[in-house]
């Protein structure tokens, strides 16, 4: 680990006391506990990781596999092995050498079922505004009957009285026994007083409404994560609720036992610069010796750039991802992949187009709770100021909806009682000007008060509703970008599955080695700590899927005579309901998880299941579509069955072996050797064909690694492309570890290294006139035999004696062949003798 990385960073002086090396995240749940990741400890230190990187460490409600959704700030998760399973982790960490960093949940807490495991909620349940909890949740107690919505009934509440489906009930609350009402597995407090009420009045009259579960979307009163009602968002812009919160990590911060931290979704706070701020202090506070290194799952947009004023080390690495995944896709595939996708499904709209219809339902439907208290904040506001009060509810409702679809990134940064940046100015009117053009004129003028007021510059300085909308305006445009793009248009348009990505952009095709230095530079220069990655707990494809697939932009001809014979094969397996879109879909996930063998039934059926129902075309979570689900399975089970089709893929998998093997090397090394903080996924180690969540959460055998990790190190060859991925990943992360200094430390400068072909990107780390390391890989392998091989091609190496760090064989400084340094792998990574 290194200590206080240099670089322009952010501003306000933040400095991380210990930034890691490289990370290895662990996915702790009641399947693997905090045991089990310190089983794999020794593991992590012989990869060459520095840090274990843990998901949410703090209870979560019970049996979730994730974390994410958080009970009880005060304690770790039970189910994973609490504090003492917490504390032998840490010790074994320790005991190699290593450290730890936990994913930190400051959004949203869970509402659970039963919702006493949450006490917080429980009090605000039970005793209303009233609770000394009220502050913690983003509640609208204005609505008429003052009470949260719970809707989790199966019918309407007058059906469920009728049916006798509540009763009164005695629960253990705390340790205690209280009167409960009960609705099945869920149970809800009684407010004092009401005990002895005929069971209509009782309902009627408790600090909560129960309501069908189909009311939430339009009549909701706290606000969510994304559109998730059992995910409540919580207030950490009240000081008393950060330190309540976070009181527990920053024990373990001060112990030692947690390094870092990774933020989750800091766009839904109302203040992520102020939280920011207070999370660098109150860790610093806490050692004593400067901050905790945190990154933020921030995703930025086109050429978005991090707030130079947020006190963090940089994102989780979205933007790396698609720099690096760019590089092995050939531009040259954009227009016949294209031209072969409106072929097959006869869609001929753009990406955008598709974009923005799904932005408009997700803002009409999902989210109309919380486009409904934009506009009471907006008419309320109209309504007191005379020279506003001619703009219509209705008007200013088109108007919000309009400028929401538009809006292209996930917030802008305006914070109440400041003058909004002029970046954020140029945002929010950018989107005002694509907005206006599906406005009526006779809206113009309201959309122009609506924009002012989201940038603050309109309203009274004293009206709490204006900063009220500033804020939530804000956290409305995330969950519209999400929920409209990640979880639906990319589940809708598969021109490129690959390149369907979180944070990514289907229609920008390819990274050019001079764009990736650019990127890479400015990355050293201002982000030096930052993490990169290339699989998450939240990627739609693990690193090495997309790998696979990147290769069809190189073989686009070959890939359409392959599809098109494939299609004719499968005929029989093929119902009237199946849409062209959704098979083409099952044909990239088939070919792209192709291992020893096809990808089997129970998971190919589990992610085309999540992928028909995010896409909200056919079918949904909330109004299955059972016909058209079934031809979805008959399809693709008939596919798996039969021996003629998996013959046909299989001969295609054998023809793009060779490129997908470079493009799996080639761009996980470059993940692991360019600036930033390097994290490896579970597992990821060797060739992972893993799919979205939660398949991407299946057992790791760690076994099998370590065996295939010491017969490397026993001095065996690689015996398939899992041993060379293991050989890239072990050897680069050892080496950024000895030599700390030039990757993340003050010296670790990057610098382009001249090759005399595009297929080739390399570049140096460390000194700019005295570089510890250089990194060789090859990029579009396809097109680089077409055009012959390497031939002459050159690279010009720093002057020196350098060593290849996964072959051992030594390249003197100077001009040399590209050919003689990549002969036995398609990368290199080539370390200074001595």
């Amino acid at each position: 680990m290194s200590e206080r990385p240099t670089g322009a960073g952010p501003a306000g002086g933040y400095r991380p006391a210990v930034v890691p090396v490289s990370t290895y995240r662990f996915q702790v749940q009641p399947a693997f506990t905090f045991d089990d990741a310190a089983a794999q400890a020794a593991h992590l230190r012989r990869l060459g990781a520095s840090h274990a990187y843990l998901s949410p460490v703090l209870a979560p409600a019970k049996g979730s596999t994730h974390g994410y959704d958080v009970v009880d700030h005060a304690r770790l998760n039970p189910e994973a092995g609490g504090r003492e399973g917490f504390d032998r982790l840490a010790a074994a960490l320790r005991e190699q050498g290593l450290a730890a960093v936990a994913d930190v949940v400051p959004n949203h807490m869970a509402v659970p079922t039963p919702a006493s495991d949450n006490a917080q909620l429980w009090s605000v349940l039970k005793e209303g505004p009233r609770s000394p909890f009220a502050r913690w949740f983003d509640v609208d107690w204005s609505v008429p009957d003052r009470a949260i919505l719970m809707a989790v009934l199966g019918q309407r509440i007058g059906q469920v009285l009728a049916a006798g489906e509540l009763s009164l009930d005695e629960a253990e609350v705390g340790g205690a026994r209280e009167r409960v009402l009960r609705y099945y597995d869920h149970v809800f407090p009684v407010r004092p007083g009401t005990e002895d009420l005929p069971l209509a009045q009782l309902v009627d009259r408790q600090w909560y409404r129960l309501a069908h579960w189909r009311v939430a979307d339009e009549e909701l009163n706290y606000r969510r994560f994304f559109d998730v009602d059992t995910l409540a968002a919580i207030r950490v812009e009240d000081r008393e609720v950060f330190d309540a919160s976070h009181a527990l990590l920053l024990e373990l911060v001060g112990r030692g036992d947690l390094q870092g931290l990774r933020i989750d979704h800091p766009d839904g706070l109302a203040d992520p610069r102020g939280y920011l701020r207070w999370l660098a202090e109150a860790t610093a506070g806490a050692t004593g010796d400067g901050s905790a290194w945190v990154v933020v799952e921030k995703i930025l947009e086109g050429d978005e750039a991090l707030p130079r004023d947020w006190a963090c080390a940089g994102t989780t690495g979205y933007d790396a991802l698609h720099r690096v995944g760019g590089l092995f896709l050939d531009p040259a595939g954009a227009e016949p992949l294209t031209e072969q996708y409106v072929a097959v499904t006869g869609e001929t709209g753009t990406f955008q187009a598709v974009v923005d219809h799904a932005k408009r339902e997700v803002v009409e439907h999902g989210l109309y709770a919380e486009v409904h208290r934009l506009v009471d904040l907006l008419s309320g506001i109209c309504h007191d100021d005379v020279d506003l009060r001619d703009h219509t509810r209705r008007g200013l409702h088109e108007c919000v909806v309009e400028l929401l679809v538009a809006f292209h990134q996930y917030r802008a940064y305006v914070v109440p009682g400041e003058q909004a940046p002029e970046e954020a100015v140029r945002v929010v009117e950018g989107a005002a000007e694509h907005a206006r053009a599906h406005l009526p004129e006779e809206r113009h003028d309201t959309l122009g008060v609506v924009v002012d007021l989201a940038l603050g510059r309109a309203g009274s300085p004293e009206d709490r509703r204006v900063a009220e909308f500033v804020v939530r305006f804000q956290q409305t445009c995330g969950p519209v970008m999400a929920k409209g793009i990640e979880d639906t248009a990319f589940y809708r348009w598969f021109r490129l599955s690959s390149l369907n990505e979180v944070g990514g952009d289907p229609t920008r095709f390819g990274t050019a080695p001079e764009e990736f230095h650019s990127f890479c530079t400015v990355l050293a220069r201002d982000w030096p700590a930052a993490m990169t990655t290339l699989s998450t707990h939240d990627t739609k494809r693990s690193e090495d899927v997309r790998a696979r697939l990147s290769v069809l932009s190189e073989r686009t001809e070959e890939w359409g005579a392959a599809l098109a014979r494939w299609r004719e094969l499968a005929v029989e397996h093929r119902a009237a309901e199946l849409d062209a879109r959704t098979e083409l879909l099952v044909w990239q996930t088939l070919f792209g998880t192709w291992g020893e063998g096809p990808i089997n039934a129970e998971r190919l059926l589990g992610y085309l299941q999540k992928a028909t129902r995010e896409a909200k075309d056919h079918t949904t979570w909330t109004a299955p579509d059972e016909v058209y689900e079934a031809a979805v399975e008959r399809f693709a089970t008939g596919v798996l069955g039969d021996e003629a089709v998996l013959a046909a893929v299989r001969e295609f998998v054998e023809l793009t072996a060779d490129a997908a093997r470079t493009a799996v090397l080639g761009q996980k090394f470059v993940q692991l050797a360019m600036p930033g903080v390097p994290d490896v996924y579970q597992g990821t180690e060797l060739v992972d064909l893993s799919l979205v969540d939660p398949d991407n959460r299946r057992p790791v055998d760690y076994a099998e690694r370590e065996r295939r990790l010491a017969a490397l190190d026993e001095g065996g060859a690689p015996r398939d492309l899992h041993d060379e991925k293991l050989l890239v990943v072990s050897r680069t992360l050892r080496v950024r570890r000895e030599h700390a200094e030039h990757f993340v430390g003050e010296g670790a400068d990057y610098s382009p290294v001249p090759t005399s072909s595009g297929n080739a990107v390399a570049f140096a780390r460390g000194p700019v006139g005295a570089p510890a390391a250089v990194a060789v890989a090859t990029r579009l392998p396809v097109a680089l035999e077409r055009l012959g091989g390497w031939g002459e091609h050159t690279l010009a190496l720093p002057a020196g004696s350098w060593v290849d760090a996964f072959t051992g064989a030594r390249v003197d400084g100077g001009t040399v062949r590209v050919a003689d340094v990549l002969s036995a792998l398609p990368v290199a990574l080539l370390v200074r003798a001595g």
